[in-house]
């Protein structure tokens, strides 16, 4: 069975030794051996375990999150999961106001350039413009949101729309609403 040292597994995940020094201080991966000189030795077992804690930490998850993810209960992981989701709406939100806010700057710095970046009303401005009422925009969504939910969902999102407005449009276009 093959065995890794602390540093061949941080080294394979791009991880600190002190990293893993301290997910086992805090008990959240202890190594499954130790060698006679005291030395950890993970074990295969081990390594798809951290594979796991770096996929919910690249996904910005707390070590508290990742632990409760990991503890076999998938009734807390979904909402674990939903809390973050819109926390990364949120940031979203927060990063295109910034966006829009330096567009604005730069539009008032500099009178050849025009950064012009499209926001919900710019969207519908334009849907308008294209002849499309209320219904014809609810069929448009209704197919977006048809042949690709999650696109639908980030397109929304990127518009500066908040995470539950998003939610509530993509069932308004279903009819849910």
């Amino acid at each position: 069975m093959k065995t890794y040292s602390i540093s061949q597994l941080a080294r394979a995940f791009g991880l600190s030794r002190s990293t893993l020094l301290y997910y086992d201080r805090i008990g959240l991966l202890r190594a499954a051996k130790r060698t006679a000189a005291g030395y950890r030795r993970y074990s295969e077992n081990d390594r798809k375990y951290l594979e796991r804690i770096c996929m919910l930490r690249g996904a910005g998850l707390s070590l508290a999150d990742v632990e409760r993810m990991l503890s076999g209960d998938s009734g807390p992981s979904v909402a674990i999961l939903e809390k973050r989701l819109g926390e990364l709406g949120d940031e979203i939100l927060f990063l295109r106001n910034q966006q829009h806010s330096i567009a604005a700057m730069l539009k008032n710095m500099t009178s050849h350039k025009c950064v012009t970046v499209i926001d919900k009303k710019m969207w519908i401005k334009m849907l308008e413009a294209a002849g499309m009422n209320e219904e014809s925009r609810k069929a448009w969504h209704a197919e977006f949101e048809r042949r690709a939910s999650e696109a639908h969902h980030e397109f929304l999102l990127s518009l500066g729309i908040q995470e539950s407005e998003a939610r509530d449009i993509q069932e308004w276009s279903l009819g849910k609403l």
